[in-house]
Parts: C-alpha cells; structure tokens; sequence
C-alpha cells in the first residue's frame, strides 16, 4: 500500500504557537459574515480615516502609469529625506536621510527582516514582557533564543539587563525595546535610554527600539526618541510607522533610522525579499509628514477620551484599570471570578456570548494571562454597548456558574 504524502514543515514551525489574535480575528470574521455585529476591541486598527489630503494625494499619484512599475526598494529619496526632516523638528536628532534611513511595509516587516540580518542560532535576545508577538517570534524565527525581562520599574529593567549581560556566555546580541509600550502602554524616559546605550557599549549589544506608538500620548506626556541620547546610533536603531499617527494601517508604510551598518543589513536583506512600498503610497507618506502634523495631535486626543470613557466604565463594572499615558489600548486585569477562566477563554466567551472581540493578554506571553488588551478603535458609543452586553454575558455566565452547567477555570 502506498504511504500517504506528508507535508513536513521546518524545525522552526515547532516554535511557533498558535497565533492568538488570527484566531480571535478568525472567530470575529465567521460571525460578522454569519450577520452578527461584533464591537471589535481586540485588534489595533484604526477606525479613524486618514487625513484627506493623504488619500487625495494617493488617488492623484496612483493614476500615473509610470508610478505603476518596480518602486525603489529602500525608499523615495524625498521621503527619506522628509523622515530625516521629522525627526529633526520632532526629536533634535540629526539624520541624512539617505544611508541612515530605510523605508519598510510597515514596522513589522522591518523588524522581522532585521532580525534575520542580525540574528542566528546560538545568539541571545533580551525584550520586555509582556510582548508583542513579533518582538520574541521575529528572533525565534531567525533562530535566536529570547529571554523577557518583566515591566516594572526602569531601575530594575536595567538592573535585569547588567545581570543577564554579566551571567551569560556569549552575553546578549541584542535587546529589543518597544517604547510606547505595547500592550501596557509603559513609556521610557530619556534617562533609561542613555542607560540602555551605557550598557549597550559596555556589553557590546545591539539595540532596536519599536517606536509605532511615538505620538499617540496623553495628558501632556511627550514620548522620547532613543535616538535623542548622544551615542544611540552607534548601537542601534529605531523602527517607526505611519500606520497609528496618521490612520495609515492598510497602507503598510514605515522606517527604520539610525545606525548605518544595521539598516545596510536590513537593506540587504530586503533586497531578496521584496520590491519596496508601492510609489503611490510613498508619495502620499510625504504629503502626512509635511502637513498633518496638526491632525496628529487631534487623534491622540480622540484616543484619550476614549481612553477616559472607557476607563470610567469599566471602573463602574468594579474592574481595576491602569490609565495609560501612551498607547491605543488599556491593559486590564480580569477581575475575580473570571480571572480563573484564563484570558483566551473569557476572551472566546465574550466574542459567543457578548459579540465583543477583546486580545487575550496570553498572546503576549504568559506574563499576560489574566489580563486583556483593550484597543481604543471604537468610538464612545460603540463602546458603551460593548461594556453593556460585557456585564449582560458575565451575568449569564454568574447563573451557570450558579447552576453548576458552567465550568470557571479552562
């Protein structure tokens, strides 16, 4: 009898876990095409429109055919140079914007092909925790192993990282930060930054700050480029996008800046893998940079009152909230009883019974079970429903509980 044909995947696979959030993505597209009206907190992407002169600006450029063809790989000229310009007026920071700057199709593209310049089997890699999953997994894939450093203060971040850089051998490759924080919002000061490039030339690593959430601050908060401390760009680089300050998501248009060396390895890299950002979107890229820097400041404040109204009401829920100063989401604890449940579970509870899509705080790892992450995409009012069939389904679940038909813990 002839052997059933077997597809055998790479070693690498085994590493990879489910990922979360597509199956909560997953799960909320099956029941929106079934006709249901799911409030979606789960995922962080902007409902917001992008400013109209950025899509003006794409619809005029894209109906030119010879923008139609290859773009350049690493980036426009002109928008290299308006991304050094942004980072001049915003941040002090003095860039060329030619070798010191690459264009990417979003940050998370960059980060992982980085990744694979940088990284290989037997090198180490230090994140916070909890993490976003690209921030372990782009590591993990490249066949490097990741060890998370927990969130708490500054002082003892960095303690952690001195001692992890004195006990192990070979130390550290590199320490990926991600500064606004996702998922909890954490903002670093210039201070942890100059300590961070101390210890970096003192242990010979390399630095990568994830810095999406730059201008999506509050209440008077102003978030601190790592590339503002003298010495940074002889360590690291900085990963920025379009994708959260100018509602550009779907556009996958974002940067990498700083050290020379590192972007000609991600330049390198992408050489093999893809052609670069299409020339329309480019373009468009320029036009937010230029002049919407206003409409910036608008959105970081939707997302405050957002932040404000929900905080209230799940404050009124008798749940426990951190406000964040920086961010998109709320990073929540699930209160007792539900705690037991375990995020994915009340997560997937939710989605069936209440028809609210939340991100288990699992699929940061396991410093986040127990807690969920909030995304502040929809307005006030879709919000309010939410928190209204939330308490409806917990109220539901309180009586199965009760009746013994509904089992707490996973």
């Amino acid at each position: 009898m002839e052997e059933q044909f077997k597809i055998r995947f790479a070693d690498r696979m085994n590493q990879l876990p489910p990922y979360l959030f597509g199956m909560i993505n997953k799960m909320k597209m099956e029941k929106r095409w079934a006709g249901d009206d799911v409030i979606d907190l789960g995922m962080g992407n902007p409902m917001d429109p992008t400013p109209e002169q950025v899509t003006n600006k794409l619809c005029e450029v894209a109906a030119d055919p010879k923008i139609h063809r290859y773009p350049v790989a690493g980036g426009m000229k002109n928008l290299k140079k308006e991304i050094a310009i942004y980072y001049k007026r915003n941040y002090g920071v003095d860039l060329t914007g030619e070798d010191d700057v690459i264009c990417t199709i979003g940050s998370k593209e960059g980060i992982s092909h980085l990744c694979l310049a940088l990284l290989g089997p037997g090198d180490t890699v230090l994140t916070p925790a909890p993490a976003f999953p690209i921030h372990v997994y782009a590591a993990v894939i490249a066949g490097a192993n990741v060890l998370r450093i927990p969130i708490t203060t500054e002082d003892r971040f960095l303690e952690q990282i001195n001692r992890m850089c004195k006990s192990l051998y070979p130390g550290p490759k590199l320490v990926m930060l991600n500064f606004p924080h996702n998922p909890t919002g954490a903002l670093a000061t210039r201070e942890f930054f100059a300590e961070v490039v101390k210890l970096a030339r003192k242990y010979r690593f390399m630095v990568i700050n994830d810095f999406a959430y730059s201008k999506i601050t509050f209440d008077g908060y102003v978030a601190p480029s790592f590339l503002e401390v003298p010495g940074a760009m002889d360590v690291g680089v900085e990963f920025g996008s379009f994708s959260k300050s100018y509602n550009m998501a779907g556009w996958r248009l974002g940067y990498c800046v700083g050290n020379e060396e590192m972007i000609s390895g991600l330049s390198k890299i992408k050489g093999y893998y893809d052609y670069g950002i299409f020339s329309a979107i480019q373009v468009a890229g320029i036009v937010a940079m230029r002049d919407c820097e206003d409409q910036i400041d608008e959105q970081a404040m939707v997302y405050q009152k957002r932040r404000d109204f929900l905080c209230d009401g799940l404050n009124k829920m008798g749940w426990e909230t951190d406000v964040p100063k920086a961010g998109m989401f709320l990073w929540v604890k699930i209160p007792e009883p539900y705690s037991q449940m375990g995020s994915v579970k009340f997560s997937i509870e939710m989605m069936n019974r209440a028809n609210v899509a939340l991100a288990p705080g699992a699929g940061f790892g396991e410093e986040g079970d127990g807690y969920l992450r909030l995304a502040l995409v929809e307005n006030e009012n879709r919000m309010a429903q939410a928190l209204k069939q939330i308490r409806r389904a917990l109220k539901e679940i309180d009586g199965e509980v009760e009746a013994g038909s509904f089992e707490l813990k996973p």
